[in-house]
């Protein structure tokens, strides 16, 4: 489990005040899938995230959920609206088991003075603003297939770390449009599968699919009516 010393919100103060926050910090443990908030919720603490993995996500007027982030400790969540003391605007869940720490706001709002920790809070807000606009980003302007090649340039592990069904749900697409998606891929050699293990064979063509933000029928088209007229070298 992470400590307060080991966030870089935190790790700018002196051993004096991380043993004070630390007293002042109530530790809470949770199991896989446990909601540790849901969107609308009003809370007056800092949600520390010191052990295990989350995602974040907003729930749609039909009832299914747009991922908006998932990362793991160490970190902060939804730090904006503890100090804005606004609502939370998504929710907030487990995917491993995890630790979160909680510290009320009244006790860390004294740290606003120290200007080391005034800085790494704006590093990690700014942060978040950049997370937001790639979403935005890739909700709107991307297709479903530029979604998949643009996480398979960015984070190729994730391929072969978690499920299809969880892949689709990091990029909000239905698990058949995901599986159809990767089996094109297949298709077209721009990646190979075997035994679950993901592996890019043609990188510039991921790349073109990004910007094109299009997929052709066959991205070695040459190849492909060689194969359908049984060319032969």
């Amino acid at each position: 489990m992470f400590k307060l010393e080991e966030i870089p919100m935190f790790s700018a103060l002196g051993s004096t005040y991380i043993k004070e926050l630390q007293d002042n910090t109530h530790i809470k443990h949770f199991t896989k899938g446990s909601i540790v908030f849901y969107e609308g919720d009003k809370s007056n603490y800092l949600h520390i995230l010191l052990e295990g993995s989350i995602k974040l996500y907003k729930t749609s007027p039909k009832g299914s959920q747009i991922q908006i982030n998932r990362f793991s400790a160490p970190g902060l969540i939804a730090e904006f609206a503890c100090f804005e003391k606004e609502l939370f605007p998504a929710s907030c869940e487990f995917v491993t088991e995890g630790t979160i720490g909680l510290l009320h706001f009244d006790k860390l709002y004294d740290y606003l003075s120290q200007p080391e920790f005034s800085l790494e809070l704006l590093k990690s807000l700014t942060g978040k603003i950049s997370l937001l606009s790639a979403l935005v980003h890739k909700e709107t302007i991307l297709s479903s297939e530029a979604k998949v090649a643009d996480l398979m340039i960015k984070k190729e592990p994730i391929f072969n770390r978690l499920k299809n069904n969880e892949i689709a749900s990091i990029l909000n697409l239905t698990p058949e449009t995901f599986s159809r998606i990767m089996t094109k891929f297949k298709k077209e050699g721009i990646v190979s599968v075997s035994k679950h293990q993901v592996t890019i064979l043609n990188e510039d063509a991921l790349y073109q699919i990004i910007e094109t933000n299009t997929m052709k029928d066959c991205t070695n088209c040459i190849a492909d009516f060689k194969a359908k007229i049984a060319y032969k070298e």
